[in-house]
């Protein structure tokens, strides 16, 4: 592992693994924003199952669409209203911010560890 209290350390890293790290940060704090502030704007909009034509309520409509389009179509509407709701957005965009910023520090990290290693094999070299 890098020593990160030895300043000539953290200058040893690799600027690109610096870049994937504060990326990473950055992707985190704007998604989980972005997520919050899609809630609140959502939750304050009214309750969005005042619609009595969905096919959770109506047996038939259900399968008029699984009939014209089979179970795949269902499934596929079904998900449509359920992401009309505010939380199940807010849910999405926060899994896939923490997703994106899990990889980029992921593969920062293993740049780290690239750098490092051949770090030791260049001094082991000299020897």
């Amino acid at each position: 592992m890098a020593d990160h209290t030895n300043p000539d350390a953290v200058k040893a890293q690799p600027k690109a693994g610096r870049q994937l790290r504060i990326a990473g940060i950055f992707i985190l704090v704007c998604g989980l924003s972005a997520a919050g502030w899609v809630y609140w704007k959502g939750a304050s909009a009214g309750d969005l199952m005042d619609d009595v034509a969905t096919p959770q309520t109506s047996k038939v409509q259900a399968r008029a669409i699984e009939v014209n389009v089979g179970k795949m179509g269902l499934l596929v509407d079904e998900w449509s209203e359920d992401l009309q709701d505010p939380a199940n957005q807010a849910a999405v965009i926060a899994a896939v911010s923490i997703l994106a910023a899990a990889g980029c520090l992921y593969f920062a990290r293993l740049q780290a560890r690239g750098a490092e290693m051949d770090r030791t094999t260049d001094d082991q070299g000299r020897l």
